[in-house]
């Protein structure tokens, strides 16, 4: 990420997870001062909902293909930073934190 970006308020998405986490998903990602939109599961309209953040979040073991290939055709052609995780712990999404984020 630019400078820029580093000192402006990271917008962010996490695709996958635990719903019973999300609280402490975006707690988490309020520390580092990013917003955090949460999508632990398929929407409807999960396309139109993602938009264009700075950094996607993918806990690719909790989603499904569909999300997955949703989630990755939304932000293609974009400078989205993605992160890929298999695990969707809290420590997994601070690993990816400390390394985009701050």
């Amino acid at each position: 990420l630019s400078r820029r970006q580093r000192q402006m308020c990271i917008r962010d998405r996490i695709i996958g997870g635990n719903e019973c986490m999300v609280r402490e998903y975006k707690d988490l990602c309020t520390s580092y001062k990013c917003r955090a939109k949460v999508f632990p599961k398929m929407q409807g309209s999960l396309k139109n909902k993602i938009g264009n953040p700075d950094l996607l979040v993918l806990f690719t073991n909790t989603m499904s293909h569909k999300m997955l290939h949703c989630a990755l055709s939304e932000t293609k052609g974009g400078e989205t930073v993605i992160a890929r995780s298999h695990s969707s712990s809290i420590s997994a999404l601070r690993n990816i934190l400390d390394e985009h984020a701050s």
